[in-house]
């Protein structure tokens, strides 16, 4: 743990802080003159996304799993739990982490918030709608999951934290908001995520084959970084303590998607297909009328733009020889 003088004004304990959505939020808060303690084990997270805080007296990173228990000194006035491996390659290459920071990670972050009397606000996705069967997707539908498919180990661990996190809020009545989180993109996403928009990215960049996975008629629908996490503080602000979708409700094909960045990017790589994954969802689309109801939040970055904002960083990350 890097120890700091200690500061007055409100804390924010994030989970997963060093991880792609988790820095951006650490920006934020810092930015707003919150103290923030980054919490992170580092498994698909990294120092690099926070290191320009490194030197800040109202930051502190402790390295630690939030699935063991922790004691952590002082106020804290809100818990953002986002910990997590988010990606379908992370997550299957930790099926039991996963699990365990779904399910144990939630009830130590959820402890913390009660002892501290905090908010407490809980990263969930929407894949707890599994492969839906209506679109788009509203948070009154309770969706369509293979609890033992390989995916399973992702979707049951957030389906199980938000059950649980309701369970303080009934039992403990402790503030708690559940942002059901949709595809979203941005800098700091990892090359080798796996998620298409990295994936397409790298590959175009450097004039690889693009994969697409089945015949790419299955649709996403991207929503930006920075609209992500004004809808996320807007929420923990004032947002009603049942689950809310923050995502864009453009849809677009996964297909469609590629030509999209190929533009961009200037690439003549070729698109080559590969057999769909096993659960994949065909179509993903928010219903956002609560978030706007009560949040007054709708995305304002334009697809093309946040890829262009993304592209450009990637660029620093991506050579001719490899990965980083």
């Amino acid at each position: 743990m890097i120890r700091k003088k200690r500061v007055q004004g409100r804390t924010a304990l994030i989970t997963g802080g060093a991880g792609f959505i988790g820095s951006h939020l650490c920006d934020r808060f810092l930015s707003e003159g919150w103290r923030v303690v980054c919490l992170d084990n580092l498994i698909t997270g990294s120092l690099d996304n926070v290191r320009a805080h490194e030197k800040e007296r109202r930051f502190d990173f402790v390295r630690h799993d939030i699935s063991k228990p922790i004691t952590l000194p002082g106020r804290i006035d809100a818990v953002l739990h986002f910990a997590s491996p988010a990606s379908p390659p992370d997550y299957l290459r930790y099926p039991i982490p996963t699990l365990k920071v779904g399910a144990l990670g939630t009830h130590n972050a959820l402890g913390i918030a009660k002892a501290k009397r905090s908010k407490f606000l809980l990263a969930s996705t929407s894949e707890v709608y599994g492969d839906p069967l209506v679109s788009p997707q509203s948070e009154s539908y309770w969706g369509n999951v293979n609890p033992v498919g390989p995916r399973g180990v992702y979707d049951e661990a957030k389906r199980y934290a938000e059950a649980i996190t309701l369970a303080y809020h009934r039992e403990h009545r402790l503030d708690t908001k559940i942002v059901r989180i949709f595809n979203t993109f941005g800098p700091r996403m990892r090359i080798e995520d796996g998620r298409v928009i990295p994936n397409f990215i790298s590959q175009a960049l450097r004039g690889e084959p693009m994969t697409l996975y089945g015949r790419g008629t299955q649709t996403r629908s991207y929503c930006y970084v920075s609209d992500l996490v004004e809808g996320i503080v807007r929420l923990l602000g004032r947002g009603p303590n049942a689950p809310v979708n923050i995502g864009n409700p453009n849809e677009m094909s996964v297909a469609r998607l590629a030509r999209l960045i190929r533009r961009l990017t200037g690439s003549d790589s070729r698109i080559v297909h590969r057999p769909l994954p096993v659960d994949d969802p065909k179509r993903r689309c928010p219903d956002i009328r609560l978030a706007q109801r009560y949040l007054k939040w709708r995305p304002q970055v334009e697809l093309s733009r946040g890829l262009v904002r993304t592209i450009e960083y990637f660029k620093t990350r991506v050579d001719a020889g490899g990965r980083r």
